[in-house]
C-alpha cells in the first residue's frame, strides 16, 4: 500500500482505523510513523466497527462517495493489483 498509495492520495479519502480499545490515537500514529504510513490514522466508536461487521484485525473495507461498501477483505488479502482496481473502480464511481 505504501507504494500505491501516492498515486491516488489527491484523490481517494484513505484511513487506516483502529479496531482495538487499548490503542490510543497517539500510539496508532506512532505505529504508523514507525511503518512509514503517510495516510491518516483514527480512531472509531466501537458501535460502527460493529455496523460495518468487523470481526477480525486487518479488515479493509472501501465505501464510496455514498456510503455504500464496494469491497471488503480479511488478513492478507488485496495486494497491490487488487487495490488499484479497488481505487480505480471508486474514482469511476465519482466520474474522477
Amino acid at each position: 500500500m505504501k507504494d500505491l498509495w501516492p498515486e491516488y492520495a489527491d484523490r481517494i479519502d484513505f484511513y487506516a482505523i483502529g479496531q482495538s480499545p487499548f490503542e490510543s490515537l497517539e500510539k496508532l500514529e506512532s505505529y504508523a510513523q514507525k511503518e512509514g504510513y503517510l495516510w491518516p490514522v483514527a480512531e472509531i466508536d466501537p458501535k460502527t466497527l460493529k455496523d460495518l461487521k468487523v470481526l477480525q484485525q486487518s479488515t479493509k473495507i472501501a465505501l464510496d462517495h455514498q456510503g455504500v461498501i464496494t469491497y471488503r477483505a480479511g488478513y492478507a488479502d488485496g495486494g497491490v493489483d487488487k487495490w488499484r482496481q479497488v481505487f480505480d473502480e471508486l474514482l469511476e464511481r465519482t466520474g474522477s
